[in-house]
């Protein structure tokens, strides 16, 4: 089944008709008992009841939806690994090492972005064919495209009003984990750990957990990770400066809990 819980404050509507309801019986049974304490109880509930009311909660986005806009973009990846028959790895690569200097005309590059490669131990493709949004790799075998995880990076950036690329890796596995479960609400709870250069991501109850299922059997899913999993190696990959790349991902047999493990390449 889809997920179908919301991302944001579902239930905060139902709390507020649940005040009000015991505020306006509080005050009758007041008039009743000609109880002051009742009174002054109800009134009290009756405000915040109304209170909450008059507050429009945000926006709420069904989490179906979210998942739904999501499995195109890996059935297009799984389209492309099967026409051009690759049997290579996912590398999520660093577009703008610290310890490499660029050319003027290259400063502007940002943007994240992976490598699928059509064999394993590939050639990384040069940055200049990164910079000029390169689909088809020449210096190395094969294609380079967007990380299904880089638009929840850019929120995450937009919204912490950070860059990634200023942040130490032991900071990335302490904020994002919080800010994705709690701020975003897109997995129930998170964490993330740091072991020299493996970093390991748990998560329950992502919106995103559907797309791991065996009846999907989406072949990207495995390369690139979720979303989720996707905006954690962009994020790694900005932070370290260096290639990361999924080594393994593991999936409980009731689909709640989903591991995957992180390798951050030498060179």
């Amino acid at each position: 089944m889809k997920p179908k819980r919301r991302v944001g404050g579902a239930v905060s509507s139902k709390i507020s008709v649940l005040f009000l309801i015991s505020g306006i019986l509080s005050l009758a049974f007041s008039m009743y008992s000609e109880s002051q304490i009742l009174a002054l109880i109800g009134l009290g509930l009756a405000f915040w009841g109304a209170l909450f009311i008059l507050l429009k909660p945000p926006k709420l986005v069904e989490g179906s939806l979210l998942y739904n806009t999501t499995v195109s973009t890996y059935l297009t990846a799984d389209r492309i690994i099967d026409d051009f028959g690759y049997k290579g790895d996912g590398y999520y690569l660093s577009t703008y090492p610290k310890d490499v200097y660029l050319p003027e005309y290259l400063k502007g590059l940002k943007a994240s972005v992976v490598f699928i490669s059509a064999k394993n131990d590939s050639e990384m493709p040069s940055i200049e064919e990164i910079a000029k949004g390169k689909f088809m790799s020449k210096s190395a075998k094969g294609v380079l495209v967007t990380p299904p995880g880089s638009g929840v990076l850019t929120q995450i950036e937009e919204k912490m009003n950070v860059d990634f690329i200023k942040m130490k890796l032991g900071e990335i596995c302490e904020v994002l984990p919080i800010f994705i479960s709690q701020d975003l609400n897109l997995a129930r709870e998170m964490e993330l750990k740091l072991d020299g250069d493996q970093v390991h991501l748990t998560m329950f109850d992502s919106l995103y957990r559907n797309l791991y299922s065996l009846r999907n059997n989406l072949k990207s899913v495995k390369l690139l990770g979720c979303p989720i999993a996707s905006a954690v190696a962009c994020a790694l990959a900005k932070a370290s400066g260096r290639t990361v790349t999924i080594q393994k991902l593991q999936v409980s047999p009731d689909g709640l809990a989903i591991a995957v493990w992180y390798n951050i390449l030498q060179g």
